[in-house]
């Protein structure tokens, strides 16, 4: 879920990352961006909005509020088709996959509409600087493509779209590391 967005916000060591690596254990841990720990201090947890917390520091939040609203609704549509997604990896996978396929390019419809209104499909999902929620959206569209080579070929621009962010220099690096290669997609070994 977030843990896998988050991944290209943290830190080795940071907080952030020790949350993460709690998460990736199977660590449970509320759905709130913090809790007020001893004397009242606010501890991160992870959860939907460990991705929105330390993305408005390093800008990855929009440019205004305007965009950072933006930038929620996207974030929670993906998190939608991945909640779909996780449904299908964890409860019914092999009799569900063909149908789950099919829907997809339904469901993945609102995105290329979203970049077809920004700049004609040339720039990010919201705005003209990256966000968090492209991350999630490129982890998203990236486990789609594991689980099935040639689900976005109906979808033009998100093929652009994930080739074009997968090329930025950090991005690819990372993609190709063995951290994201041998990484499970939704905690499922699914190929």
């Amino acid at each position: 879920m977030a843990a896998r967005a988050a991944s290209f916000l943290a830190s080795p060591g940071s907080q952030w990352d020790v949350a993460i690596r709690e998460w990736d254990r199977g660590v449970v841990v509320p759905e709130t961006c913090g809790h007020l720990g001893e004397r009242g201090a606010a501890e991160p947890r992870p959860g939907r909005s460990l991705t929105r917390c330390p993305a408005a520091a390093p800008g990855l939040y929009g440019k205004d509020q305007r965009e950072a609203a933006l930038v929620d609704m996207v974030n929670d549509g993906v998190e939608d088709v991945r909640r779909h997604c996780g449904r299908l990896i964890h409860h019914n996978y092999e009799e569900g996959k063909a149908k789950y396929f099919q829907e997809l390019p339904e469901r993945l419809k609102p995105f290329e509409t979203l970049l077809v209104q920004n700049q004609g499909g040339q720039a990010f999902i919201v705005g003209d600087q990256i966000s968090f929620a492209d991350y999630n959206l490129l982890d998203l569209l990236l486990n789609h493509q594991v689980l099935a080579p040639g689900c976005l070929d109906s979808h033009p621009l998100l093929l652009a779209y994930v080739a074009r962010l997968s090329a930025r220099p950090k991005l690819k690096a990372y993609l190709a590391s063995p951290e994201h290669v041998n990484r499970p997609v939704h905690g499922a070994q699914k190929t």
